[in-house]
């Protein structure tokens, strides 16, 4: 597979993205929270955005670490990389609302299409085939990837944890913007960006996330997933 094989480990080190402004749609949500909280922690220059401007500045005020806030339109148009982590119920409006202010973008999906019922969480499957391929179907001007799936909002945003124990798969077209996401990743201590493969392949990592639910539950955890031998 050389495709996979040409990705090293080094390659998110490589790459320079201290300069570049990250936008967190749904930053004030548990998990783009977390997001915002961990990148700002890590020196990256962070702006959260939501539907409101007031609602966005007041979790960024409480964040602090420079973080921003702003209206979604606001925060595609300032930002170099957007992070999507709206619910699922709420993507797709969201996202072709913001076309124009994403063009040129990199945009990084991390929204994972779920279910709920008695038995516990499921996976839906968009007919897009995955939230990120809906993602790419909405943005034809964006560069859109997908990562940060199978992050625990609690540990992301437990500010007596200094690193993250884990490995973020990175999915995407474009080598350059999936390096830029590894290299995002890799900010964060104890994170790795590990490159995973094309975005049709995105429906199982985004999927998985009904499997890491069940393993806390029944362990109590705050689980996450580590790739070996890379």
């Amino acid at each position: 597979m050389s495709t996979h094989d040409s990705v090293t480990p080094g390659a998110p080190q490589q790459s320079d993205v201290s300069q570049l402004v990250v936008g967190v749609l749904g930053g004030t949500g548990d998990q783009g929270r977390g997001l915002a909280y961990r990148l700002a922690k890590a020196g990256q220059q962070v702006v959260i955005g939501s539907r409101t401007a007031e609602r966005a500045e007041a979790a960024a005020a409480e964040l602090g670490l420079g973080v921003r806030g702003a209206d979604n339109a606001t925060t595609a148009r300032e930002s170099d990389v957007v992070i999507v982590a709206v619910p699922w119920d709420g993507h797709a409006a969201t996202l072709a609302g913001l076309r124009e202010e994403l063009a040129g973008k990199i945009v990084v999906d991390c929204v994972n299409p779920l279910g709920f019922d008695k038995q516990g969480a499921y996976a839906l499957k968009p007919e897009e085939g995955s939230a990120a391929q809906q993602a790419a179907a909405l943005l034809p001007d964006s560069r859109v990837t997908a990562a940060f799936h199978h992050l625990s909002a609690v540990l992301l945003q437990d500010e007596s944890i200094a690193e993250i124990d884990t490995d973020v798969m990175v999915l995407g077209e474009d080598r350059e913007a999936t390096e830029i996401v590894q290299a995002l990743a890799a900010r964060i201590p104890g994170m790795r960006g590990i490159f995973a493969g094309r975005l049709r392949n995105a429906h199982q990592v985004e999927s998985l996330v009904a499997n890491l639910i069940s393993v806390n539950r029944r362990y109590k955890a705050h689980a996450g997933l580590r790739i070996t031998d890379v």
